[in-house]
């Protein structure tokens, strides 16, 4: 399916649709891939019950597979660039007549928390994999996730760096809405749910995942 971002940009994505959806989560990729980061991801959140729209970012490229929005431009686009792409893919989401989840991957995992806050009242929950401050404002999601009011799950890699990123973002939340999750295995970015890219940890690592979506859209 496309979208149209707010500057007449088309943004091209993959429905995952679930017979009676629970609600919609929008999946948002990692720096340099595509929605094809979550070939793997959407299905089981499909069997779960949740429709899931994975798209692709102008900000983006080919790790996992073609990426239809970022091939449109003759440079490649800024982190923040892309604010407009996801926006597309929330405005589309709450015509949808259910709970509204935003699941971001790295760069955008850091960027759902400045969207959770400027789209507040539409929005149930997010899920961020690997947030960090990747822009050149070093308390842009720092100071989006302490305004935050729906809750949040966070987690990152397993090392040090990823945890000590994650520990701040979720530090300058209310205790009362953050969910943390550190694994014993884990890599960065949604990847830490692919088996393929993390064959340790995945398969623990979707346990808190499942958990935290049975709790806000039960």
């Amino acid at each position: 399916m496309t979208l149209t971002a707010a500057d007449g940009k088309t943004v091209f994505g993959r429905l995952y649709r679930a017979e009676h959806p629970k609600a919609t989560i929008l999946l948002f990729h990692q720096a340099g891939s595509s929605k094809d980061e979550y070939r793997t991801i959407a299905p089981r959140l499909v069997a779960a019950g949740y429709s899931a729209l994975a798209i692709d970012q102008r900000a983006g490229g080919t790790l996992f597979g073609p990426n239809e929005s970022s091939a449109q431009y003759p440079r490649p686009a800024g982190y923040l660039e892309a604010v407009p792409d996801l926006q597309a893919a929330i405005d589309w989401a709450t015509q949808q007549h259910v709970p509204v989840i935003l699941w971001g991957s790295s760069y955008s995992a850091a960027l759902v928390f400045p969207l959770g806050v400027r789209n507040a009242g539409k929005i149930a929950a997010i899920l961020s994999f690997s947030p960090g401050e990747y822009f050149d404002d070093k308390q842009l999601v720092k100071r989006a996730a302490a305004q935050l009011s729906v809750p949040a799950y966070i987690t990152g890699a397993a090392n040090s760096d990823e945890t000590t990123a994650a520990k701040s973002i979720a530090d300058a939340m209310s205790s009362r809405l953050v969910t943390r999750y550190v694994p014993k295995h884990g890599v960065h970015g949604a990847s830490t749910l692919i088996a393929v890219k993390d064959p340790q940890g995945a398969e623990d690592n979707w346990l808190p995942v499942l958990a935290f979506l049975r709790k806000v859209a039960p």
